[in-house]
């Protein structure tokens, strides 16, 4: 075969018959009588590996062995490990036109089959929807919206169909397409080049030391009973590149802010809350509640040189600070968005905590933070 004859003209020259040859040329697995799998591995090493996405023989066997036994798709997906429909197109895709059966080792060929390549890719083939495709990109519109419109421009015609992911493809890898490199800059991300995205077996969690939820929090904290518990947030200058923190106890809405002229990184943001919260008295210091902001990248240092624990809102929850998030709009009104926190001291910070501590609240009846707060600890002392 390897100087250009037929499987079936080399089987005859070896004298064998041409399932033997397929046999050689593919291996197979069996099962004999007595239970044992026999190997047959193939004499030709395929050119590269096939990716666990795709199913495999063996798995082929499988869904062979459950319909001859009559078990449903959904009961074969399961055992694969697969999705239904992953198993109902293999079967639609592979049987056998005139008697509807279900043969694995020739579907597994003609699975083989498919994936030869190097194939002609789709917007490389056809200059009409190519064409189609990069008159839209350059109008703005976006890979999705271009394969959505498609369908209803051209309905009679199936080969002027493309996924987003195809032009996306065509965009950021080099000859897969033949798409101006330039038309990437329409894109509404801006990127030149993809970004990679983590699969979930790869993903890390957001810090080194292990977070504690929200979840997990005592339940005097959603009370509002008890004192000392805090939630803390950053309020951001303009392009991020300054910050202050902020501080609110949740039953006083008492109110403490975080100078950080140095940035608002781990280290500083440590810090500054180490020694607020060392500041108050320690009947007031049970826990903190923060966002996964990576600037609490260090929470279990300040744990330890505090002794209070540190909880997790989920991500994208910012009602479950509902206090803290509403204390940071009251603070705009002195530290507007788009303006360089920097040029605030330490004495501005505190004289302007000291305004809304003193501010009546409807919440505390009336009362003010640092009144409730005085009365508080009257109390437990």
């Amino acid at each position: 075969m390897a100087q250009g004859m037929s499987n079936a003209a080399a089987c005859r020259i070896v004298g064998v018959n041409r399932k033997t040859g397929h046999r050689w040329r593919y291996g197979r697995s069996i099962t004999n009588r007595v239970g044992e799998i026999l190997t047959y591995p193939s004499i030709t090493r395929p050119a590269r590996a096939v990716s666990a996405r795709f199913l495999s023989e063996a798995e082929r066997i499988t869904i062979a062995d459950g319909l001859i036994h009559g078990r449903s798709i959904r009961a074969l997906a399961g055992e694969l490990g697969r999705a239904p429909s992953t198993v109902s197109r293999e079967i639609r895709r592979n049987r056998d036109a005139a008697t509807e059966a279900y043969h694995p080792f020739r579907a597994q060929r003609r699975a083989a089959g498919r994936r030869v390549r190097p194939k002609v890719r789709k917007l490389a083939g056809n200059a009409e929807l190519r064409a189609f495709v990069q008159a839209h990109l350059e109008q703005r519109w976006s890979p999705e919206q271009i394969s959505t419109a498609l369908p209803g421009r051209f309905p009679d015609r199936p080969e002027m169909r493309v996924v987003h992911e195809t032009i996306y493809q065509a965009l950021y890898a080099q000859g897969r397409g033949r798409l101006g490199r330039e038309l990437v800059g329409v894109l509404r991300s801006g990127r030149v080049h993809r970004k990679r995205r983590r699969r979930s077996g790869e993903r890390r969690g957001r810090f080194i030391a292990p977070m504690v939820m929200i979840d997990q929090r005592p339940a005097e904290v959603a009370d509002r009973l008890v004192a000392g518990h805090w939630e803390g947030d950053l309020i951001m200058g303009t392009s991020n590149r300054s910050a202050i923190g902020t501080l609110l106890e949740r039953t006083t809405r008492y109110l403490v802010l975080l100078h950080l002229p140095n940035g608002h990184g781990t280290a500083p943001v440590r810090a500054a809350l180490v020694a607020a919260l060392s500041a108050v008295p320690a009947g007031v210091r049970r826990s903190l509640t923060w966002d996964q902001g990576i600037e609490m990248g260090r929470h279990d240092e300040f744990t330890r040189a505090t002794n209070v624990p540190v909880y997790f809102c989920d991500r994208a929850s910012p009602w479950q600070r509902g206090t803290n998030e509403n204390t940071n709009g009251l603070l705009r009104q002195y530290f507007p968005k788009g303006t360089d926190l920097r040029v605030h001291t330490a004495n501005r910070l505190a004289v302007v905590a000291a305004a809304l501590n003193a501010r009546p609240r409807k919440a505390l009846g009336w009362e003010t933070p640092s009144r409730r707060l005085d009365r508080l600890l009257l109390s437990t002392a």
